[in-house]
């Protein structure tokens, strides 16, 4: 099936086709247009050109139509969750919980067009305020550019645009090229919501190319990005003076206290390892269990990592499926095998067949290894013995990232310990990092990122500050 671009409300061609994959056996799933140069610049032009018309539309009217496409994702439920299952390889369960997730994303978003708004302030607080009456509120940016991931094709995308929109925003979204499908069928779910041409248009191509000519464009006035760290500090330096929202990398641990269940410690840690074949930037990646615990739990976990299912996201019994590519695949190999080179042990898994690799755990491993220490963005975790609690949250901490980390205990004192020492966006107390309510602030400290997202955080970011200040006498 043929997909189309769509620049300025109309579904239009280039001369070049790009193919998609189903990432488990490789059949083309669907072809799109790669975006020129040109097509790149209308899409701005045409995102520019709607800007009056959406900061003027009624924030009752922007409801109505994020609550539309809500309404529109359930009708087209199955369509939705089979299209991110096939081309991003993710378990048929968890591309449901995804179009479920959207649901809930789109729905908090007309609700928060709602509740945009500013505030008074006594201007005469000070003597240089006297005869004056202020107040502030928030306008939109103005075009926004979003360019999203692979792991979320769904979620993380309504994650930018239906903020933008409830704000009153316009946008070009550029989705990642091997999972571009679902986004287009959101952009069509948002045109028959009642969407005016020109709001939302979607461009297809690569990071070097379509990404670079959205990011240093001067007319988009914020880019919201999604991906690894290297992106983000190369859109850094090139977007020039204008607002930037970085989701980056992770590599998030756990740390188990000796009073944590540790069956159910296992069991959510298998899940929050190995779901979307570890591909998700809070999947669970160093666990961290103080020495009296430290052998059941690895027993636990390694028989939770067992008991999962491997194999076509499209079966209804998987778990796990396949990496986003061979490449990525082979990626995840070469830094087990350089970890196990350096004394790490295999505890399960270590194998792959094609683009599937293996839920594995690993032992043994040292703060320097590539497994702990950057992001594997892979099925792959590491159970890591600590002396004691202190040790195990300065051993959690110790990273260049701090997006979020998960800490199991039923002892209070530790949790407000946790809370204290560990330098995250989001401490998540008896679950794992994987954790996220969609309309929660989200977001990482240290190299995971800028800004938060969240619908109402994402439209605080998405939205300027204007001060008015009346004088009201002479």
């Amino acid at each position: 099936m043929e997909y189309k671009l769509l620049i300025n409300g109309r579904w239009v061609n280039s001369g070049e086709m790009q193919e998609v994959k189903n990432k488990y056996n490789g059949k083309v799933i669907g072809a799109l247009p790669v975006a020129t140069q040109a097509q790149v610049d209308e899409a701005i032009d045409a995102a520019e050109r709607a800007e009056e018309a959406m900061a003027d539309m009624p924030a009752h009217k922007r409801a109505e139509i994020l609550l539309r496409t809500a309404e529109l994702l359930r009708e087209r439920y199955d369509d939705f969750a089979k299209t991110i299952a096939a081309e991003a390889g993710k378990a048929l369960k968890f591309a449901r919980s995804e179009v479920d997730r959207a649901i809930s994303t789109f729905t908090i978003a007309s609700e928060e067009a709602k509740r945009l708004h500013g505030e008074t302030i006594p201007l005469d607080a000070v003597p240089s305020g006297e005869g004056f009456f202020g107040f502030w509120s928030r306008r939109p940016v103005g075009v926004i550019a979003a360019i999203t991931p692979f792991n979320f094709p769904l979620n993380l995308v309504a994650h930018k645009v239906a903020p933008a929109l409830a704000a009153g925003n316009t946008l070009i979204l550029k989705p990642a090229e091997t999972t571009p499908l679902t986004a287009v069928m959101l952009c069509q779910a948002l045109m028959d919501a009642g969407l005016p041409a020109g709001a939302i248009n979607l461009v297809n191509g690569g990071g070097p190319t379509v990404g670079e000519w959205l990011v240093t464009d001067a007319r988009v006035d914020k880019v919201t990005f999604t991906g690894s760290p290297t992106v983000g500090k190369r859109i850094l330096s090139v977007a020039g003076i204008k607002k930037v929202t970085l989701e980056l990398g992770n590599n998030s641990p756990v740390v188990v206290a000796p009073d944590a269940d540790l069956d159910f410690v296992a069991k959510r840690c298998a899940v929050g390892a190995y779901y979307n074949s570890g591909q998700v930037c809070i999947s669970v990646q160093r666990i961290y269990g103080q020495k009296q615990i430290y052998e059941p739990l690895a027993e636990k976990f390694i028989k939770a990592t067992e008991a999962l299912v491997v194999g076509d996201p499209l079966d209804e019994r998987v778990d796990v499926g396949p990496m986003i590519d061979i490449r990525e695949t082979n990626r995840v190999e070469n830094w087990v095998n350089e970890a196990q080179g350096a004394g790490a042990k295999i505890l399960t898994g270590g194998k792959r067949d094609g683009a599937v690799y293996y839920p594995t755990v690993l032992a043994d491993v040292s703060a320097d290894m590539k497994v702990v220490a950057e992001e594997a963005f892979g099925p792959v975790a590491s159970v890591i013995r600590s002396d004691n609690f202190e040790e195990a949250l300065q051993q959690a901490n110790d990273s260049k990232f701090g997006l979020q980390v998960g800490v199991f205990t039923n002892d209070v004192n530790r949790v407000f310990q946790a809370v204290k020492r560990l330098n995250f966006g989001g401490v998540i107390i008896n679950d794992t990092p994987v954790f996220r309510a969609d309309h929660m602030p989200y977001g990482g400290n240290r190299q995971s990122g800028l800004g938060r997202e969240g619908v109402k955080f994402a439209m605080e970011d998405m939205t300027n500050i204007q001060m008015v200040a009346i004088r009201t006498g002479a």
